[in-house]
This record gives C-alpha cells, sequence and structure tokens, in this order.
C-alpha cells in the first residue's frame, strides 16, 4: 500500500485476459468504484478493467477483453 497526497493506492495483482501474463495496476482505494481500459503490460492488447472499493479494501475486481 502506498500513501499518495490524494489518498490511497494498492498494486493488485492478475493475470491477463488474452495471454494469461501476470500483471499489475495500481488502485485508488478512496475513490469507490472505476471502469477504463488499460494496455497489458506484456501482450499490448486492450483489458477493460472495473473495480470497486469500499472502507479502502478492493471489495470487486473484473478484467475483459474487449472482443468479450
Amino acid at each position: 500500500m502506498t500513501l499518495f497526497a490524494n489518498g490511497v493506492t494498492e498494486e493488485y495483482f492478475f493475470n491477463c485476459p488474452y495471454c494469461s501474463s501476470p500483471i499489475s495496476v495500481l488502485i485508488e482505494t478512496n475513490l469507490g468504484a472505476q471502469e477504463y481500459i488499460e494496455d497489458c503490460e506484456v501482450c499490448c492488447r486492450p483489458i477493460q478493467i472495473r473495480y470497486k472499493t469500499e472502507e479502502g479494501e478492493v471489495t470487486e475486481f473484473e478484467t475483459k477483453t474487449l472482443d468479450s
């Protein structure tokens, strides 16, 4: 967990839904819910990322390919 001026971030690890490589993203745990697209660090394909946080903890995390 890392503290920034605007809140707290947590590194969250998951496998790419395309190439299955282990990768990570930084999640701002004070924002509630977020949805965005980020490219895989390994295969460079776009991943749709959706997560929800409550009381500083990740309560839901989902990744999808854009073609699903």
